[in-house]
């Protein structure tokens, strides 16, 4: 079969609806197009009975109660329904926020909102890895600590944080403890149970279903967490989030959970085997790479590189045929290294150099091939323009070498 460019190796910034996911949403554009809030007919009832379902799907697939789960718009409002909902509701317990410094921005924003009416955030490192420490988090807490927000997994370097222990901490201490789960749902087994998770954030488009809907798990008891609502309007969702329903969206949500629980163990593997193909033939064709995350814990499909000597939006801009993310966040005003990769201890100009590698579902070892192929070649014809690789390969040890500015003129 011929290679069908261009290849797409970005599934950590979305991911294709399923076939299966588009058929189950078709009849609720069209057919089934009733509110679920109009209660004194058919069309209602069969909008709500949808609504139903899919909750239960997605309750499936995180083991929760489908009543724990309030519909979104995406995991951005979840993590602000999150992170707000509970500041406003706890605040006469306590002001004390806790999160890490590699949080999607929806958090850190959120957290930043916080600060300026008043709360406190403790910011805490990360290993060169990119984990959180248990102990950092245990010396963080205090009497007035009201929420820790620590992410599954990371959308950047894909590693995988340790929230059990972690949610140990917070339960022997009353603090509820909430995940930006977005990225790990659906790739790799999730249990608020398990987790000791108060409250997660999801969003459909991340694992296969449609953009613009997602959820927040609220535990309903032992601990029942208070959320004050961020959205005034009809009172849905139980109070905790107005707004007409996303019909559609929610039935696909539904239906892309109910595919990742029957897909998710033998994806899993098959995408690990994919990252290190492609993380061995990048090695096997270019010296001065670095790997950028916990080599073992981290999402199956995830690979974050450094390619020394070579300038990550370059990189990109070469490879046309292949969709692909930097390490970089290109500003309004300047093009910024990533603060992931930063917050790691990584070096501003070996951060410039990072390129993300998202594989998912339709994703080939032949395509794996090509790209390392691709890389290497564009890799190689980069490098041939930069002094500084000549003179690495010269064997100059540009960390100690002495720089001088000559006058002309």
């Amino acid at each position: 079969m011929a290679l069908k460019l261009p290849i797409y190796m970005d599934h950590h910034a979305t991911t294709p609806v399923a076939p299966e996911v588009f058929e189950a949403m078709r009849p609720y554009f069209t057919e089934r197009f009733g509110n679920a809030a109009s209660r004194n007919h058919a069309f209602g009832w069969a909008a709500e009975s949808a609504v139903e379902a899919a909750r239960a799907q997605i309750a499936g697939l995180i083991g929760c109660k489908p009543v724990e789960l309030v519909f979104t718009s995406g995991a951005t409002e979840s993590d602000n329904l999150a992170i707000k909902g509970v500041a406003k509701a706890y605040r006469e317990k306590g002001t004390h926020i806790i999160t890490s410094q590699i949080e999607h921005h929806a958090v850190l924003d959120s957290c930043k909102r916080l600060e300026k009416e008043g709360f406190q955030v403790t910011y805490l490192p990360v290993s060169r890895d990119g984990l959180v420490d248990p102990a950092d988090v245990a010396k963080a807490l205090t009497a007035k600590t009201i929420l820790v927000s620590i992410m599954l997994a990371n959308n950047e370097i894909g590693t995988i944080q340790p929230l059990a222990e972690i949610g140990r901490l917070c339960k022997e201490r009353g603090v509820l403890f909430h995940s930006d789960a977005v990225q790990g749902v659906g790739k790799i087994p999730v249990n608020v149970d398990a987790l000791g998770l108060d409250l997660m954030s999801l969003t459909a488009h991340k694992l296969y279903g449609p953009k613009g809907v997602g959820a927040l798990y609220v535990r309903m008891g032992k601990p029942r967490v208070k959320l004050v609502a961020q959205m005034d309007g009809g009172g849905h969702e139980k109070g905790r989030r107005s707004g007409t329903l996303n019909i559609p969206g929610i039935v696909g949500f539904g239906k892309a959970c109910e595919l990742a629980g029957q897909l998710m163990t033998s994806e899993a593997a098959r995408l690990t085997a994919l990252r290190e193909r492609l993380w061995a033939g990048i090695r096997a064709r270019l010296d001065h790479v670095h790997l950028n995350g916990h080599p073992t814990l981290r999402l199956p499909g995830n690979l974050n590189v450094s390619f020394e000597y070579v300038e990550g939006e370059s990189l990109l801009m070469s490879l046309k045929d292949v969709a692909v993310s930097s390490g970089s966040a290109c500003t309004s005003a300047s093009l910024e290294p990533s603060y992931v990769l930063k917050a790691l201890g990584i070096g501003e100009a070996l951060a410039h150099t990072s390129i993300r590698f998202g594989l998912g579902r339709g994703n080939t070892e032949e395509e794996v091939d090509y790209v390392c192929d691709r890389l290497a070649e564009q890799v190689t014809r980069l490098r041939a323009m930069s002094p500084l690789y000549e003179m690495a390969q010269a064997g100059v040890d540009l960390n100690t070498a002495q720089w001088s500015l000559r006058e002309t003129g």
